[in-house]
């Protein structure tokens, strides 16, 4: 069964740091993107970052850029996202996603995966 798997997700205190990992099943092909959104209560899903799983180009939104930084392991079959600097506004569950749709910024993917949460506490 083709499936991303997220874990890494918890609490942690302002300018604190967590890292996410979203492994890939065998049976998952990812061809082009793996990217990364958040969703906050009340709001709408966006986007964090993304990797072209072929060449290894990295994307973030501005308001995450210098501080979340997007990475893969292809033998592995697994993105990482490291959250470094954390504030309370970066609290929401996380997912990754495979395989776009159309624009890798909107969150129309093939695949999804179950979510994890993050809390930033001030």
């Amino acid at each position: 069964q083709a499936q991303l798997v997220e874990s890494g997700g918890g609490l942690v205190q302002a300018g604190g740091s967590l890292r996410l990992s979203c492994a890939a099943s065998e049976r998952t092909k990812i061809k082009s993107f793996l990217a990364w959104f958040r969703q906050a209560p009340g709001k709408e899903r966006e986007f964090v970052g993304s990797i072209m799983w072929n060449l290894g180009y990295t994307a973030h939104a501005d308001s995450v850029k210098g501080r979340f930084t997007v990475s893969k392991d292809k033998d592995k079959n697994t993105a990482y996202l490291q959250m470094n600097s954390l504030k309370p506004e970066d609290t929401a569950v996380y997912y990754c996603a495979a395989n776009p749709s159309s624009n890798f910024r909107a969150p129309e993917y093939e695949f999804w995966g179950q979510g994890t949460q993050v809390t930033v506490s001030s």
